[in-house]
Order: structure tokens, then C-alpha cells, then sequence
């Protein structure tokens, strides 16, 4: 079969230094086949591409390695799994059926976590935002609530001399822990004063009693020294509160922020180089709640993992539609899977690896996605050998923000799937249709065509 003609260009390749084995990155790559055994071109002759695929073994490796980093460094640990991380129902009851309770931050999580399954008591209701009817309800089915603001303090009040009832709270607290940008938007801040004060206005209304603190100091944090300065700062803090206020902290919330493997755009060591290990947040949390805590006091130090336990998890098969060559010599791909599923590609740099073996040299190559948009771009330049029209890349970590992210921009969102620990594979989410991104229309019947 002839070879279509392409004008030839001069391009520049920097073919790097031999490493140790002798082999040069012009000539390496990642190849895979399969998905916990479960091979890339037969997933996507039942279920399409572009395709996400879930593993529930990684997903189940990884909450227990986080706990018993933790649980193995102090008497009373409790996860709560982060649903804005990926609320699938599927990912949400894996983690569930581990032991995580369900920590929420809006309405919408709320009702998810109920409907799945799980009981108000079992809730955490985190976030700045909070109607009145969304407060009621997690009041009345006993809800943890964690405290953003004062307006918040001023309706749960009002909720409490309604139902003629005291109501127990949390509060969050933002403070400088050495991380830049510091998280002030959410919270009371404790350096201002702001929230002891929140704490002097809970005690002279006597509406709400105060059981605890939380935490959340930012996202893919990669200073574990910073998780123990803010546990430091928590425990001084409510230890101020008991002594002054009698309020006796049951728990300590450091939230969630642990990073995954993967890699933030712009850095230059590799994730297994440049990622702290879990054992490393666990012995700055754990080392700053002995130094600071009295003696014989152990509260529930509750942590609120999203990322780092289902990130790894999360794969994501497109193919290769389309080869053109740029004003510039690089060589461009368009992929079937763009922003539209990829929302995280604006900040990581993905692990991107190849169905099959292809021969050639490795040349600088843009990944675009299928979207009429500038900005669709997966990756801006990454080496890849020459690959025919078909040709699978697997994408990954993408476990994380993505299937909450995503958006149904010019292309409908794919089907997602879930590897079972036996090897087997479930649609949790299947490809979406006409009829469901039409379901909430409504079209006037003077406009109707036919």
C-alpha cells in the first residue's frame, strides 16, 4: 500500500545522555497492555473510546495503606472518603465498604451520600456553602458540621432556638502553616483572632457546643512538615478553648490534600522522587499531636483522603484519530479524550504510555483532544514514536477531579468501567446520549421545527 506523502521538515532532536543501561530516551517508552490483566483493546471493543477504567484493587490498596500509616501511629484514626474527588457511586461504596465514612461539601454530596446508603451520623458537611434547608436536614439526621463562617454560626443558631435543641459543631480554621497560597478563603482564620472569637460568640449564646476542629490547608501538598504545623497550631488551639471555655475537643479533622503519584506541570523530578511517602504526613501529624496534646488526651484524628487514594486507581484509554505536522516541525496528535474529560490536564502532566510495541525514534508531540477549542490540549509536548491512526495511549493517574470535573462540551462524556478485584469488569457509568444532555430541556412548542 503506498505511503501517504509528507513534506519533509528538519527538526532538532535532543536525544539526551545514555542512562546507566545504556539506552537513550529517544528510544524508550512505556508500554501497556492491559489493566489489571484485563486487556486495553478488548475494553475498548466492549465499551468504546474514549474510555475511563477504575481499579478497585488499587482503590482497596490504597485506603488500607493510608490507614495503617496512620492507625499504626496513634490509638484512634477514622477516614473519611472526599466525594468532590469522584462521587461515582461505585468509587464512593468501595471506599465505604472499607470503613470511610462520606465527607461532603454541598447539597448536592449530601444527597448523594444519603441515597447511597449512608447515614447522616456517618457525614461529614464540610464547605462555605450551605443553604438553611441542607443545614436542617444534616441537623436533624446527625451530621457532623464543620463551621465555615460567622453567617453559618448565626443560622445554625437560629436552627437550634427553633428546634428547641442544642446543636454540636465544628469549626474550620485557616492559618499560615508555610504554604503558598495560603488557603484563607475558607474558614476562620486563627492568626487574626477571628476564630477565637467565633468561639466566644458559640459560648455566650449557648446554641451550639463546640466538639472539635478542622483543617485544610491546601491540595497536592508536598510538605509533610506543613500537616504538622497546622496539627501543632490545632491542638494549642483547642486546648486554649477547653481551659478557657470547657469546651473538651473529641476530634482533630486535618482534612485531605496528601498528594498522588503524579506530576504537577512545571516540576522537574519524577513523582516516585519528587512525592513524599504516606508514612511521612502520618509521622508529622502523629509526632505534633504527642508533642502537643496532654497527657493521656486522644482525640479522633479524622483525615478527609481524596487524591491520594483513588488518583493511582484511575485510568483513561483515547485513540489516536488524526497525525499532522505543526508551522513549528512538531508532530501533533488528535486524540479522541480532550479537556472535556480531562479538566486535571491543565496542571498534570500524565503518565502516558502505549497499547502496543511501535517501532521508530521518539520525536517531540502534541497530544490535542477532539474539541474545537485552542486550549484542548493534553499534552503540549511529550516524545512519542510515529503512531498510525488507532493506536490506544493509556493516561494515567486520573482517578482524581476528573469524572467531577468533566463537562459536556461539544462531545458526549464516556463510559466508565470498574476492574474488579476477580479480574472482572462492570460499566459504573455508562457512555452518556442524547436523550440524558436533553433530559432538563425544555423547547417551547412555537419553536418546534417539525
Amino acid at each position: 500500500m503506498k505511503q501517504a506523502y509528507e513534506k519533509p521538515v528538519i527538526v532538532r532532536l535532543e536525544a539526551g545522555y545514555l542512562n546507566k543501561f545504556g539506552s537513550s530516551p529517544m528510544y524508550s517508552r512505556r508500554v501497556r497492555k492491559a489493566i489489571d490483566g484485563v486487556n486495553i483493546e478488548s475494553l475498548v471493543e466492549r465499551f468504546g473510546s474514549p474510555l475511563f477504567v477504575f481499579s478497585e484493587r488499587i482503590m482497596r490498596q490504597k485506603y488500607r495503606e493510608v490507614h495503617e500509616a496512620f492507625a499504626t501511629r496513634y490509638p484512634h484514626v477514622v477516614q473519611a472518603w472526599s466525594y468532590k474527588t469522584n462521587y461515582l457511586q461505585a468509587v464512593c461504596a468501595v471506599f465505604h465498604d472499607e470503613g470511610a465514612l462520606a465527607e461532603v461539601v454541598s447539597e448536592f454530596e449530601y444527597e448523594k451520600a444519603r441515597k447511597l446508603g449512608v447515614p447522616g451520623h456517618r457525614i461529614i458537611f464540610n464547605g462555605p456553602y450551605k443553604p438553611l434547608r441542607a443545614l436542617r436536614r444534616a441537623v436533624e439526621e446527625g451530621a457532623q458540621i464543620h463551621v465555615d463562617h460567622l453567617d453559618e454560626i448565626h443560622d445554625l443558631e437560629a436552627l437550634a432556638k427553633e428546634m428547641d435543641r442544642q446543636i454540636p459543631i465544628g469549626i474550620r480554621l485557616n492559618m499560615d502553616t508555610g504554604i503558598f497560597p495560603q488557603w484563607t478563603r475558607f474558614g476562620l482564620n486563627l492568626e487574626s483572632g477571628q476564630a477565637m472569637d467565633a468561639v466566644k460568640r458559640i459560648h455566650s449564646r449557648g446554641y451550639l457546643i463546640l466538639k472539635g476542629l478542622h483543617a485544610h490547608i491546601g491540595t497536592f501538598i508536598l510538605d509533610p512538615d506543613a500537616y504538622g504545623r497546622a496539627t501543632a497550631k490545632m491542638v494549642q488551639f483547642g486546648t486554649e478553648v477547653a481551659e478557657r471555655f470547657g469546651y473538651e475537643m473529641e476530634f482533630l479533622d486535618v482534612g485531605g490534600g496528601f498528594p498522588s503519584k503524579n506530576k504537577l506541570k512545571g516540576t522537574y523530578l519524577p513523582p516516585d522522587v519528587a512525592v513524599p511517602p504516606i508514612e511521612a504526613f502520618a509521622e508529622a501529624i502523629t509526632d505534633a499531636l504527642y508533642a502537643h496534646l496532654p497527657p493521656g488526651v486522644f482525640p479522633r484524628l479524622i483525615l478527609e483522603t481524596g487524591r491520594a487514594l483513588v488518583d493511582e486507581a484511575g485510568f483513561l484509554i483515547t485513540t489516536i484519530f488524526a497525525a499532522k505536522r505543526l508551522p513549528d516541525g512538531r508532530r501533533a496528535y488528535v486524540a479522541d479524550a480532550g479537556l472535556n474529560d480531562l479538566f486535571t490536564s491543565f496542571w498534570y502532566k500524565f503518565t502516558i504510555e502505549i497499547d502496543r510495541e511501535v517501532q521508530g525514534m521518539n520525536e517531540p508531540s502534541m497530544i490535542n483532544g477532539p474539541l474545537c477549542m485552542n486550549i484542548d490540549v493534553v499534552d503540549e509536548g511529550t516524545l512519542l514514536p510515529p503512531l498510525k491512526r488507532g493506536t490506544r495511549l493509556v493516561l494515567s493517574p486520573v482517578g482524581a477531579y476528573n469524572v467531577t470535573q468533566w463537562m459536556q462540551f461539544i462531545e458526549y462524556r464516556p463510559a466508565v468501567v470498574l476492574v474488579g478485584e476477580d479480574g472482572s469488569v462492570e460499566v459504573i457509568r455508562e457512555r452518556e446520549t442524547l436523550s440524558e444532555v436533553e433530559g432538563p430541556e425544555r423547547l417551547p412548542e412555537r419553536l418546534r421545527l417539525t
